[in-house]
C-alpha cells in the first residue's frame, strides 16, 4: 500500500483496515485481455497465437506470484515522471499532464476568462477542437487565412484581424512544422493578448532554440494514437512557464480538489481557478497510470523517432522536388525542426494542367493513403448553425481557399519501410506525369 497522498477522497496510507484507491484489481484474466487487444492473431497462425497467449499467461502468473497487483490506476507516480520528463525535454517550468490536447486549450482558454463577444484568432485550417471551448463560451472565432507553403497560420493577415475584443490568439502548428512565432508573440505584446499554441502535431519540434509550445503563453500537446509517440492511444500535456497559473495546474486537471488545505471535518477543500478576469470553475481531465508507462517509455525514443520520419521527408523532398509543378515542404534548417508528423505535398495546378482533387484520386487509385489536414473550419454545419456567414469568411481567407481545393494534401511518414516510401515517391511523380499528360 503507498504512503502517497492520493488524490481521491480517501486515505491509501497504511492502516490495520485501510481503504484503497483501486477497488478491484486487475486480474489475471483482465490481463490476458490486454494482451489480446495489444497483440492480435495474425492469419492462418491461430493456433500458435494460442499457445503464446497460454505461455504469457503462465509468465504473469509467475510475477503475481512474487509480486502483487499495482495499488494506484490514476495520477500517481508515473503521471508524475511524464510531467518532470516534459519539463526536462522542453526547458519549461510547468507540465501538465491530461487526457488529451483538447483539455489542454480547455484549460489555458478558462485561464483567459472568455466571455461572450471576446474574440479568438485561430487558423481557418486546423481540427475543430482548437475552437471548441471558446465556442461553448459564446466567444468568436476569427478565421485567420494562411500561409500557402505551410498550411499554417498567416502572421500578417493576424495583424489585419486584431481588433480591440481579441483576446486570444492560436498558432496551429500543422503537421509538426512551426509558425512563425516572432511576429505572433510581438502583435501580443503590443496589444496585451494571450497566445496558446496548439502544438499537437510538434512535440519535439523546435524554433530559433526553443520548444514549440513554450513560446506562447501556453502550449498544449497530443498524444492520441495518430500522434508521433501516443500515450496508449490518448493523452495530451499543457505547458506554462507563468508563476500565476503554473503552480495551480493540477487544481485545473482534477475538480479543483485541494488536498493541502481542509474544510471542517472533511480531507480536502475544493477551490476555483485563477484567471485573467477573477475565477474560473475546474473540471476533470484525468489520466491514468498505465498512460503514464506508455507514455514513458515512447519520450525516450522519440529523437529516433523523429529522426527517422526526417529521413523519410528529405529523401521525398529530394525526388520530388525534381518534378516541375511540384512544391516540397521546407526542410530543417539550424533554427526550424519539425516533428514531421505529417508530409505536405502541393503542386502548381497551372503547371500540373490539374488541381490537387485529380491528384488525390489517382494516388488513391495507387495505394498511397493521403489526407489534407484539415478542412477549413467555417465550412462545417456546426459553425452555420452558430451564424458564422462561410461566404464572407471564405472571402477573407483566399489562401485557404485556394490551397485546400486546388494545392495540397498530406502524406504519411512512418512507421513506413524505405521500399513504402521509394514507392510513394515513384507514384506521386507517376501521377503529376500523368496529370501534365491529360490522362
Amino acid at each position: 500500500m503507498s504512503d502517497r497522498a492520493s488524490d481521491f477522497r480517501y486515505s491509501t496510507g497504511a492502516a490495520k483496515v485501510p481503504w484503497a484507491a483501486v477497488g478491484e484489481h486487475l486480474n489475471l484474466d483482465d490481463i490476458e485481455a490486454i494482451l489480446r487487444f495489444l497483440v492480435q492473431p495474425q492469419q492462418g497462425r491461430e493456433a500458435d497465437y494460442e499457445a503464446a497467449v497460454v505461455a504469457a499467461r503462465r509468465a504473469v502468473a509467475d510475477m503475481f506470484a512474487t509480486g502483487g497487483p499495482a495499488t494506484k490506476l490514476s495520477l500517481d507516480a508515473n503521471v508524475a515522471a511524464v510531467e518532470q520528463r516534459a519539463r526536462e525535454m522542453l526547458n519549461c517550468k510547468y507540465a501538465l499532464f491530461l487526457a488529451n490536447a483538447t483539455a489542454g486549450f480547455e484549460i489555458a482558454y478558462k485561464f483567459a476568462a472568455l466571455k461572450p463577444g471576446d474574440e479568438v484568432i485561430c487558423p481557418s485550417i486546423t481540427f475543430i477542437s482548437t475552437i471548441l471551448f471558446p465556442l461553448s463560451q459564446g466567444a468568436k472565432i476569427v478565421f485567420a487565412d494562411v500561409d500557402p507553403r505551410t498550411v499554417n497560420m498567416d502572421p500578417a493577415d493576424v495583424a489585419r484581424k486584431i481588433t480591440d475584443r481579441t483576446r486570444m490568439i492560436v498558432p496551429v502548428h500543422i503537421g509538426g512544422y512551426p509558425v512563425d512565432m516572432d511576429p505572433i508573440m510581438d502583435l501580443a505584446r503590443e496589444h496585451g493578448i494571450m497566445v496558446l499554441e496548439d502544438a499537437a502535431h510538434a512535440f519535439g519540434a523546435w524554433y530559433k532554440g526553443r520548444a514549440v509550445g513554450t513560446l506562447g503563453h501556453f502550449g498544449a500537446y497530443s498524444m492520441h494514437e495518430v500522434k508521433n509517440i501516443t500515450a496508449c492511444g490518448e493523452g495530451g500535456l499543457l505547458v506554462t512557464d507563468d508563476d500565476t497559473y503554473g503552480p495551480v495546474l493540477s487544481l485545473a486537471r482534477y475538480v479543483g480538489l485541494d488536498l493541502s488545505q481542509q474544510i471542517p471535518n472533511w480531507l480536502y477543500d475544493v477551490v476555483c481557478l485563477p484567471s485573467e478576469k477573477g475565477y474560473a470553475v475546474p473540471g476533470n481531465y484525468s489520466v491514468t497510470e498505465i498512460q503514464a508507462v506508455v507514455l514513458l517509455s515512447q519520450m525516450q525514443r522519440l529523437e529516433q523517432i523523429i529522426a527517422k520520419r526526417r529521413e523519410h521527408a528529405h529523401y521525398l523532398n529530394e525526388r520530388l522536388a525534381e518534378v516541375e509543378g511540384i512544391l516540397t515542404p521546407p526542410s530543417d534548417t539550424d533554427e526550424i525542426k519539425p516533428t514531421w508528423h505529417l508530409y505536405l505535398l502541393e503542386i502548381d495546378p497551372g503547371v500540373v494542367g490539374a488541381d490537387v482533387q485529380a491528384l488525390k484520386a489517382k494516388l488513391t487509385e495507387k495505394g498511397v493513403t493521403n489526407i489534407p489536414h484539415f478542412a477549413p473550419l467555417y465550412k462545417f454545419q456546426l459553425l452555420h448553425q452558430l451564424g458564422y456567414d462561410h461566404d464572407a469568411i471564405a472571402a477573407s481567407c483566399p489562401n485557404t481557399e485556394e490551397v485546400f481545393n486546388h494545392r495540397f494534401t498530406h502524406l504519411p511518414l512512418y512507421p513506413l519501410t524505405f521500399e513504402q516510401v521509394e514507392y510513394m515517391a515513384d507514384a506521386v511523380i507517376e501521377a503529376v506525369e500523368e496529370l501534365k499528360a491529360g490522362k
